[in-house]
Formats: C-alpha cells, sequence, structure tokens
C-alpha cells in the first residue's frame, strides 16, 4: 500500500543537471534570496550592515525587489504594513546588533496586530555564538534572546545547508494563523562564504489551517441560533483572514448587532442597519453589549481598548473565536474556540439552521448610535468631526490610510468609515509613535494603483521625517498628513487633566513644508476649511507629497472613568 505522505518528487533531467552544475560565484546570501524566492516572495526591505553584506549582495542576482529605509524600525513599519495588505509574509533584512535592536518596536507591533513579518537579521561569525565574549562588532551574549518575548518563533542558522529548511519553517510560522513577525539569524562568515550548494528552486509555502472543534462549532450554532438578544464584537482576526462576507452573512442570519474593533475595522459595513459603527469607548455600546444574551466576540481578545478600558462586564453567555491561543478566554469566561475566523464562521453558517428574524434588532441600533451621537454633538467638538470628514470626502474608496498615535487617530478608531476591510490601519496594537508613514510607504509598495494616505502628528512624524527620503527614491504614492499642534497633543491632554500641567509636551518642530521640499517632495500647507480640497488634489498627484494641517484638537470625553 502506497501512502501520500510516501511519494517523494523525483527530480527531473535538467533539476539533476542544475544541481550537480550550480553557477559559480554565489554565497550563504544566494541562499537566502533564492528560499525566499523560491517562497514567493517579490518584494524585501530593509537595511544593509556589515555582518549583513553577503545578503545584500546576493540581491544582485536575485529578481526581488529591494525597498531600503533609512532607519530599522521604519523599514519594519514597511514590512508589517506590506504584510497586512498583501496577506504574504513580508521580509525584513537587518544586521546585527544595533540593526537588529532597532527594529524591536516594529516587531512588537507586528505581534500586537499579527502581521506576518519575516526578519532575516546576520549574526556575529559562527565561532563567537554561545554567550563568550569574543569583542566582535555588534556583539551580544545572545541576540535571538531579545526577540524571543517579541516574535513568533526564532531560527538561529549554523551552516549554509540550514538556511533554506529554516527560512521555510520561518514563513509558516509567520502566515499560519494568527499571523506574526518571526525571526531568522545567520552568521556573517555563514552568508559571506561561497557555496556549492544548488539553487534552491522551490519551497513549501502552505501554512497548516487552524479549523474549528465540531463540538464547540455545534454548541455555539445552539446557543446563537437560541439566542433573544445577540450581538457581535468583531475584531482585527476578522480582517486578517478575509472573512468579512461570511460575518455579514451570520449576522444577517441571527439579526445580530454587529461593533468592530478597532483592529477590526472595516470588517463590518458601517452603513448596514445592523451596524454598531466602531464606538467601543462609548458607555452606551458598552452598555448595550452587556445586554446581549449571547455574545459572539470574532477575532478580538477583548483587550484594553475593545473592552472599553476593561470596564466590558458581560452578563450573557460569551462565545470567543480567536486563533491566538494566548488570547483565548484571557480576560472573561467564554466557549473559547481557538480557530481562525474564517474557518469558523464558515463552521457556524453550515451548522446554523434557519434564519433568525428580528425586527426590532435595527431599530435598537439606531437607538445606541444616536444615544452616542448626543454625547459627542453635547461636546462641541466639531473642528474634528469636520476634520475627519473632509479626509474622507478625499480619500477614495478603496485607499487604504495609516494612522499614528494622535489626536486624530484616535478619533478615526471611533468615527471614521473605512469604506472597505483591510483598508485602514494603524499603530493600536503596541500604541508606539511614527508608524503610520512608513507603513504607508509599505502599503504603497504593496499595491502600486491606489494612492496611500499617512495621518501623523508633528510629534510623531519626527520619529520617521527620514524616510521622506525613501519616498523621493522609490516614487511611492503615499500622501503624509501631519498635524502640527506644537507637540505631543494627546499626552498635553492627558497630563493636564490628571496634574494641572504638562511636561515634556511642548516640542520645537521645523517648517514641514520647507522641510518635505527639500527632500524634493511637494508640500502644501492647509487649514481646515481647504483640508479636503488639498488632500484630494494631493492624492490624486503621482508620487509622495505632504500636507501640514496647523490644528491644536481635542478628544471626546472617555466613559469609562
Amino acid at each position: 500500500m502506497t501512502h501520500d505522505h510516501d511519494l517523494v518528487l523525483r527530480p527531473t533531467a535538467a533539476q539533476t543537471e542544475a544541481a550537480l552544475n550550480p553557477p559559480p560565484g554565489r554565497n550563504g546570501g544566494d541562499l537566502v534570496v533564492e528560499t525566499l524566492a523560491g517562497l514567493g516572495a517579490t518584494t524585501v526591505f530593509g537595511l544593509p550592515g556589515q555582518h549583513a553584506l553577503g545578503v545584500f549582495d546576493a540581491l544582485r542576482r536575485s529578481d526581488l525587489r529591494y525597498i531600503g529605509l533609512r532607519v530599522e524600525n521604519n523599514a519594519g513599519f514597511a514590512a508589517d504594513a506590506y504584510g497586512r495588505i498583501t496577506g504574504e509574509a513580508a521580509p525584513l533584512l537587518l544586521s546585527t546588533g544595533p540593526g537588529a535592536l532597532t527594529s524591536l518596536a516594529a516587531l512588537q507591533e507586528a505581534a500586537s496586530a499579527s502581521a506576518p513579518v519575516l526578519a532575516i537579521s546576520s549574526q556575529i561569525p559562527t565561532a563567537g555564538l554561545g554567550g563568550g565574549r569574543h569583542g566582535y562588532l555588534h556583539e551580544l551574549p545572545d541576540q535571538a534572546a531579545s526577540f524571543r518575548g517579541v516574535v513568533k518563533s526564532v531560527h538561529t542558522v549554523r551552516s549554509q545547508s540550514q538556511i533554506p529548511s529554516a527560512i521555510e519553517a520561518a514563513w509558516k510560522s509567520a502566515l499560519s494563523a494568527p499571523h506574526g513577525p518571526v525571526w531568522v539569524e545567520i552568521p556573517q562568515d555563514v552568508l559571506l562564504a561561497e557555496t556549492s550548494i544548488p539553487v534552491v528552486t522551490g519551497g513549501d509555502a502552505f501554512p497548516e489551517e487552524l479549523p474549528p472543534r465540531p463540538e464547540l462549532t455545534a454548541l455555539a450554532a445552539h446557543l446563537l441560533s437560541s439566542a433573544s438578544r445577540p450581538a457581535i464584537i468583531a475584531g482585527g482576526g476578522v480582517v486578517r483572514a478575509d472573512a468579512s462576507g461570511k460575518l455579514r452573512q451570520l449576522a444577517e442570519r441571527l439579526s445580530a448587532p454587529v461593533v468592530t474593533t478597532y483592529g477590526g475595522k472595516g470588517a463590518f459595513p458601517w452603513t448596514h442597519p445592523l451596524s454598531l459603527q466602531s464606538w467601543v469607548e462609548d458607555r452606551h455600546t458598552t452598555d448595550f453589549l452587556e445586554d446581549a444574551d449571547v455574545l459572539l466576540v470574532v477575532g478580538s481578545g477583548l483587550g484594553e481598548l475593545s473592552s472599553n478600558y476593561h470596564t466590558f462586564r458581560p452578563r450573557g453567555r460569551v462565545i470567543q473565536i480567536e486563533a491566538d491561543l494566548g488570547k483565548l478566554e484571557s480576560n472573561h469566561p467564554a466557549l473559547g474556540i481557538h480557530a481562525d475566523a474564517r474557518l469558523a464562521l464558515q463552521a457556524l453558517l453550515e451548522t446554523i439552521e434557519g434564519t433568525r428574524e428580528d425586527a426590532t434588532a435595527p431599530e435598537r441600533v439606531r437607538d445606541v448610535l444616536a444615544r452616542v451621537r448626543e454625547r459627542i454633538e453635547g461636546q462641541e467638538l466639531t473642528l474634528e468631526q469636520s476634520l475627519l470628514t473632509s479626509v474622507r470626502r478625499a480619500l477614495p474608496p478603496r485607499a487604504p490610510s495609516f494612522w499614528d498615535m494622535t489626536i486624530l487617530s484616535y478619533w478615526a478608531w471611533s468615527a471614521f468609515d473605512p469604506k472597505h476591510p483591510n483598508t485602514m490601519h494603524s499603530a493600536q496594537g503596541s500604541g508606539g509613535l511614527g508608524y503610520a508613514f512608513p507603513a504607508a510607504l509599505g502599503a504603497a509598495a504593496a499595491d502600486p494603483t491606489q494612492p496611500v494616505l499617512a495621518v501623523s502628528g508633528d510629534g510623531g512624524a519626527l520619529y520617521s521625517i527620514a524616510e521622506l527620503a525613501t519616498a523621493r527614491q522609490y516614487d511611492l504614492n503615499v500622501t503624509w498628513l501631519i498635524v502640527d499642534d506644537g507637540g505631543y497633543g494627546i499626552l498635553r491632554e492627558y497630563m493636564t487633566d490628571a496634574f494641572g500641567e504638562t511636561t515634556g509636551t511642548e516640542l520645537t518642530r521645523p517648517d514641514y513644508v520647507a522641510l518635505a521640499e527639500s527632500f524634493g517632495v511637494p508640500a502644501t500647507p492647509t487649514t481646515p476649511e481647504t483640508l479636503a480640497t488639498d488632500l484630494t488634489k494631493s492624492l490624486a498627484t503621482p508620487g509622495p507629497s505632504v500636507v501640514v494641517l496647523p490644528a491644536v484638537l481635542r478628544m471626546f470625553a472617555p466613559t469609562h472613568l
């Protein structure tokens, strides 16, 4: 009897000839880029460094497109966005020590947001591995230890023959649900040494699936079918699994209102009669969700932001579908289903019989949204709302947007209609500054057919201002909106509220228009009244551009205190 796993693909005569006579002049770096190409990669991000020169030399001999940024952290953000937009593992090429460590904040964001990033770093020569102090440039006693608490998996290579398998294992890890960043490190001498190993011609790029357990699906389907007031919280896992269509089918079959978390923006149509939109930091929404007798949470861990700062106390039965085992029931007891959101929603659609009709559900949704609107309007925050309206009017419906940690972004989390799934992204996973612009560059590299918008405050903009050179060098189609309020605006609010005065929040900053133009990037000063027109023009003009808006914005009052 022959089993499928006993079958071996025999090499063709041409493959045998190529293996016996590999081209001369190749090194360990060639094995890296050949493996990436064999797995399906087309674009890589990163920065060269002394120990990593073997990989960068090999790029000359490959068809991979290289996008070089100016700071490793920004290169990580660009790879993060490329992974989010394409759903592919985005290679990030880094050098040893300081270069590697500078990427940590970006890899933390990728881990928090489940973005598939394949970081490949050089290491000190093999003789220096093992924890001794040899005095090599960039040496760390254990470089991989710095990444183990951040990434999904760590892979240390010690010989050239290990390179294809290590990268393939890391690739699968990055793309297995939940997606996330992974780390591969390869010593300098392994990368530089000439190799006689045959050219890498392919790889198994298919990660394992994560289906739900059938007995749990059956129980969840029964609970939802029997519920009188079901509701759904849709998180980023729905977007990453490309499961928005299935979510809509399930919500309509159950007549279940849906609220999307900030990471789940776009998972459910904003203007749908069952859409509670994204007002998760509002007590009216929190009360509504607490009143559900069965609450389905899909692709969310119900963390701080998604639970109105842990004030959410569900009274009914909770069903949680989550691919990240560490998030399953980590905040609330639930019927925990460890599964990919798409596969779990499909299983529920196949298991639930009939349709639950509830004509009152849209009316209850309208009532909640009216209460939210009344609360916001009572705070006289018309400037902030008008700016979001202007951005939405200017941004094409399918154009992606990337938002930094700034007040306008915090508004957008709750109040911005993304129009389509996987078009609105921010750094709210880990909350670091400087994400928006380099991430937008990665998105533009992923899909040059759409303009990309980045939104930053002046404080966050200074984290990534050097990437204006990258935008110009590769002529990437990104418009960068910088809201200049003279400091760290949200921290100014927090400190004023808490202490009555501020410390360290006020910033001397450059003339952003002149600075952008010094990079050869056209820039436009704008006002709240002209923002829509100026943004529309910039987004419609190919290549990079900057729009600078001087404005002091305020946040709406919190409801969790």
